[in-house]
């Protein structure tokens, strides 16, 4: 049985019981015994065990975790402290610097975002080594509708960032009027300068947390 050690636990209670994730568990195991799979198993639900429901206010929506040695950790976006900064990631502290001025981060490591209600979830949760996508498909796509579905329920307002298409295709399931859905392309280097760059997430996101008396996130991550 999946833990989180919040109240995710409660929310999610059923899910885990359900015949598609029974497949799902299946499925990654053999995956686990036989290829090399990212994020570690112990790792893969980090942003849900970080970022309790009732302190989510932002959701960043990424596509599936980095497949290359040391990155993933279950955040998406995220690599651990030390870990060179993916080129994506980069991407979207360029975004900060030209929208909030807020400077070059010096490490990957979001947790800091995590903590202050910023839920760094993928739409697929595990991946091959050096296979993209590998997991798409299996049931993760599911889980994590739920878990966007929930999130709409909420009676306080959520900023839903959604970066590429398999993320802004989740736009459908939040339909609530009290949050706020931006949509752009992916920060990856093939898409970023298609409408990542110049986007202004960051601030729009503030501007709408300020204006329903919550608190802005601290984009800052060196100091």
């Amino acid at each position: 049985m999946v833990h989180f050690g919040n109240d995710w636990d409660e929310i999610l209670s059923g899910e885990f019981e359900k015949e598609y994730y029974l497949k799902l568990r299946a499925f990654l195991k053999s995956e686990y015994l036989s290829h090399t799979v990212y994020p570690p198993m112990h790792d893969i639900f980090n942003a849900l065990k970080t970022t309790a429901y009732q302190d989510v206010k932002v959701c960043i929506l990424g596509q599936d975790p980095y497949y290359r040695p040391h990155q993933a950790h279950g955040m998406c976006f995220s690599v651990l402290p030390e870990v060179e900064i993916p080129r994506s990631l980069q991407n979207i502290y360029k975004e900060l610097k030209d929208d909030l001025g807020i400077p070059i981060a010096h490490t990957g490591y979001l947790k800091k975002w995590a903590e202050q209600g910023v839920l760094l979830l993928n739409t697929v949760l595990t991946v091959r080594e050096g296979e993209p996508l590998s997991h798409k498909d299996k049931g993760w796509e599911i889980f994590t509708d739920d878990v966007l579905r929930k999130l709409n329920e909420k009676k306080e307002p959520v900023v839903f960032l959604l970066w590429g298409s398999p993320a802004k295709k989740k736009a459908v399931l939040i339909d609530n009027p009290i949050h706020l859905k931006l949509e752009c392309p992916h920060p990856s280097p093939m898409s970023a300068s298609y409408g990542f760059f110049g986007c202004r997430h960051f601030s729009k996101t503030n501007a709408f947390l300020l204006k329903n008396g919550l608190t802005p996130v601290d984009w800052n991550l060196n100091d």
